[in-house]
């Protein structure tokens, strides 16, 4: 037997959400599969978030036609509820690394069509304390595998985050976009690779947007080009 085979063996495919045997790695079981809310269908041109409907025409949702975004366009793989808010928790404070592979996949289908030429991908950056904390930044994670799938060139130090801003967990819209004002910067020796290039920001989550659109606004004031987001799992109103 081949040394792949013998592995295989000794270390059967898992499903990424309960364990379970699978296929193939990096997979979800059947069940797992049917209790992630992946996104499809008709969604926010600027937010990912699902509308109902069928329409052909670009739609966006209550909150993007209200809140003015930075960004041109934006895309998510799933809602962050039931395996969705599973799978990003694991990611996020689980030490599962692996997940961001998957990840990544699922959001190159979301992109596909849609990255223009010389896109350069960057993550949401985390503080220095908090990357401390949980060893690694889940959004590098998943940028750094999304260039692998896109082919699309990676920077994942280009954005810092020199102030430590307090959880926005339970805070109120206002409160988010409040909290992240002046919290991130671009590296002075990054910009150059910056001018005019089409930029795609990475994250697990998008709640409010609060957070990307500080990172949006440091690309555009930088002299990037058009700005689009992509994130894990999008936080619905419903949830």
């Amino acid at each position: 037997m081949g040394l792949q085979s013998l592995v295989a063996l000794a270390f059967p495919p898992r499903c990424l959400s309960c364990g379970g045997l699978v296929g193939e790695d990096f997979a979800l079981c059947a069940a797992c599969w049917r209790d992630t809310p992946f996104i499809a269908g008709l969604t926010c041109r600027t937010c990912g978030v699902p509308l109902p409907g069928d329409s052909t025409a670009e739609e966006h949702c209550d909150d993007c036609l209200t809140i003015a975004r930075p960004w041109s366009f934006g895309v998510a793989a799933m809602l962050y509820r039931d395996t969705g808010r599973k799978l990003v928790l694991a990611l996020k404070h689980g030490d599962r690394t692996d997940l961001a592979r998957p990840a990544a996949r699922w959001l190159a289908v979301r992109l596909q069509g849609r990255l223009a030429p010389d896109t350069l991908i960057l993550p949401v950056p985390a503080h220095w304390r908090r990357r401390i904390a949980r060893r690694y930044n889940q959004a590098a994670l998943i940028a750094r595998a999304l260039g692998r799938e896109t082919g699309a060139e990676v920077d994942p130090l280009a954005l810092i985050r020199p102030r430590a801003t307090p959880i926005q967990d339970g805070l109120s819209r206002d409160a988010r976009f409040a909290n992240l004002a002046g919290s991130m910067r671009l590296r002075p020796d990054r910009a150059p690779r910056l001018n005019g290039r089409p930029i795609l920001l990475v994250d697990d989550v998008m709640t409010s947007g609060a957070t990307l659109a500080a990172a949006a606004e440091v690309c555009l004031a930088s002299g990037s080009g058009p700005v689009a987001i992509a994130v894990m799992a999008r936080v619905a109103k419903d949830d």
